[in-house]
């Protein structure tokens, strides 16, 4: 047994009925004006997730600040399940940008199956294991246009690179562009007027953001685990942004790469007056504004406006 197992404690906590749940949110210091609305909601919420919202409200751990309610928490439930929404969103329309951008280039670049050779992509890339992944994605998919390449072709499950595209994990394309020849990352970064390492690292990081929707993980007061690389200029520094470890500098990425693609000029104006409209009923905390990485006049950022 190594010396970190032996060091460690069994788990012991008991399982709690919602009464006793509720009992020990009082017991913290939390005020419960109608305990059958709390009831219900901790009969759909699992009473661990809605502690991870508890902690913004708390004082010390395990302990609330004065005059913290039940709604004030629920409330910041139903505020960032809104913006995780909102989030979602603007990533579908950012990713089937990139899907298209990537495979219309190495469609013209490589042909059809270029993307199945290792020298298509940088040395020490882990081809093997990405095109696995992907031969793995095309046995599971239900989609009918694999369905007719499967029927009808020899190559599969090797797919063209227009087709595996579409059914290729945000994760997995992510993987493929940080995995791409610097020219190739060069060309692509340029349709976002982007550096090619800036637009890598956007990519990881919004694969990564992706994952943590998909999961229904808490977003508004989260320190990003994977951070994006910002560009050089006073945009995306101090006083305009405060970092790049919080929700605004997300926001802006999406607004900036949305900026790029004309086509959703419309969607993305919407966008903004939404997220913007969410923001404004923030979680009822005094530093909510900071805990999202916003800046006092966040919304005439000239990324933003």
């Amino acid at each position: 047994m190594s010396k970190h197992h032996s060091s460690l404690q069994s788990y012991k906590k008991p399982w709690l009925p919602i009464s006793d749940q509720i009992d020990l949110l009082k017991k913290r210091g939390m005020i419960i004006n109608d305990a059958g609305v709390a009831v219900e909601f901790l009969k759909h919420v699992n009473y661990y997730r809605f502690s991870g919202f508890c902690l913004a409200f708390e004082s010390s751990r395990h302990r609330f600040r004065d005059g913290v309610t039940f709604e004030n928490v629920k409330g910041t439930y139903e505020f960032d399940r809104s913006l995780r929404d909102v989030v979602t969103e603007a990533l579908e329309v950012v990713e089937l940008d990139v899907r298209t951008a990537v495979a219309y280039h190495f469609g013209e670049k490589y042909g059809a199956f270029g993307h199945g050779d290792p020298g298509s992509f940088f040395k020490h890339f882990n081809h093997s294991s990405w095109a696995e992944k992907l031969k793995s994605e095309a046995y599971r998919s239900r989609e009918e246009f694999v369905s007719h390449f499967k029927s009808t072709y020899k190559e599969f499950p090797s797919l063209p690179i227009w087709v595996v595209s579409e059914i290729m994990s945000f994760g997995a394309l992510s993987h493929m562009c940080n995995g791409m020849l610097k020219p190739d990352q060069t060309y692509i970064a340029r349709r976002y007027k982007l550096q090619r390492s800036d637009w890598v690292s956007w990519m990881h990081h919004l694969s990564y953001t992706r994952n943590l929707c998909a999961h229904h993980a808490r977003l508004w007061d989260r320190i990003w685990s994977i951070k994006p690389q910002l560009p050089y200029g006073f945009n995306w520094r101090p006083p305009h942004l405060l970092g790049n470890n919080r929700l605004f500098s997300t926001l802006l990425i999406l607004n900036y790469l949305m900026g790029r693609c004309p086509t959703v000029a419309t969607y993305a104006m919407d966008w903004r007056s939404r997220v913007e409209n969410l923001i404004d009923n923030p979680p009822a905390v005094s530093n909510a504004t900071q805990l999202m990485g916003l800046t006092s006049g966040w919304k005439t950022h000239p990324l933003w406006k």
